[in-house]
Parts: C-alpha cells; structure tokens; sequence
C-alpha cells in the first residue's frame, strides 16, 4: 500500500506539472504561483540528494522527474512572469526578486531540515508548502479574474496528489498534524476546483457575441 499511494503522488505530480509548462507555454505565463513554485523546486532538489546518499528509491526517483519538470516552469517564469508585474519592475528588479524569492525557499528547506530531520522534514515542509499552494491557486485566479495559465486538469491532478500522502502519512502511519494539513489542503483543492468548473459554465452559458458585420446597416 504504501509503494501504492507513492506512485499515485509521483504519478498525479507529474501530471500537474506536465500540464503547468503545457498551458503556461499556450498562454505565455507561468502556470504555478511563483511562492509555491519555488518552494517546490527547492523541496525537490534537496530531497532528491537525499534520498540518493541513502541509496536508489521510489520516492527519490520520483522527486529528481518532479525537480526537472519544475526546472521548465521556472523557465516559463522567467520567460513570461515580468510581463505579470507593474512596469516599475524593471528586469534587474525582477531578477533581483527571483533569485531572492528561491534563495529564500531553499533556506526555509535546509532549516526544516536542520530543525526536524529528515524524516519529519520532508512531511511537514510538503505538506505546509502544499496547503499554501492551494490558497496561492485561488489567489492567483482571483489575480487573473479567470482561468488563464490554469487548467482543471491541474487542480484534480495536484488534488489527488497530495490526497495519497495524507492518507499514508496521516492515516496509515497515523500523524495527526499531517492528516489535517493534508485534510485542509483537500478543502482549498475542491474550492479551486470548483471555481474553474464554474468559471468553465459561465463561459459556456453566456451568449455568442454578436458581431458588426451581422448588425443591420441602419444606412440601408
């Protein structure tokens, strides 16, 4: 069960971020908010070394095709995320912000590291970054006033994979803290969810809009 629910993680991940350089590269943006993105990034990198000093893994296979998947949504960050910004942003201020914003992310990584272990590190750190994820989504729509550079695809896949780990972690091997992090990620994953699929009705029931060219000519 538990190699299971790991499969399921890795396999749902991977579709989230396959999906996010799909759709940023379609819509020219970045398909992740870039807190999370950077956060993801740096949990993956550190934890894929790792879990490699201690020999070859499921999970730390998993994480190395997460780390380069991310690696290309980070190009669609720097490619694209600029034109997101005011134009007082210039681009030495918004390199300057990157390296700082995944600077940060991989400190707050080796801190969780140094503090908790390994063990309990690489549960608590996903699992807060997941569930701050899930807000950032649907801030990020709310940013966007709509569904641009996101996907349904993305919100049940990245759903679903952090479904399994709460279940293995917070059930099965019974940690309380983690089963409501994961249980509160849930809750902001269906509201996301949610608001694409009526984002999705919305546009589908609103009317076609009527061109000039199909106006009658008030001259003739």
């Amino acid at each position: 069960m538990d190699l299971f629910l790991t499969l399921v993680s890795g396999v749902a991940w991977t579709v989230v971020y396959v999906e996010a350089i799909r759709v940023g590269l379609r819509d020219r943006t970045y398909a992740m908010p870039v807190a999370a993105l950077a956060l993801n990034f740096a949990w993956e990198s550190t934890y894929a070394v790792n879990e490699f000093l201690g020999g070859v893994s499921a999970q730390g296979v998993v994480n190395v095709v997460w780390a380069v998947a991310d690696l290309v949504i980070v190009y669609t960050y720097l490619r694209f995320g600029r034109a997101e910004l005011p134009e007082l942003v210039t681009r030495p201020l918004f390199a300057a912000w990157s390296v700082l914003v995944f600077g940060s992310a991989f400190a707050v990584q080796w801190l969780f590291l140094a503090h908790f272990g390994t063990h309990d590190a690489t549960r608590y750190s996903a699992f807060l970054q997941n569930l701050l994820m899930s807000g950032l989504f649907i801030a990020l729509y709310a940013a966007r006033r709509g569904p641009r550079g996101q996907s349904l695809v993305i919100a049940v896949a990245k759903w679903l994979g952090t479904l399994a780990p709460t279940i293995l972690f917070g059930v099965i091997e019974d940690a309380p803290f983690i089963l409501g992090l994961g249980i509160l990620c849930s809750v902001f994953d269906l509201a996301y969810t949610g608001l694409l699929l009526h984002g999705r009705r919305a546009t589908a029931a609103a009317p076609p809009e009527r061109t000039l060219r199909s106006l009658p000519d008030p001259s003739r």
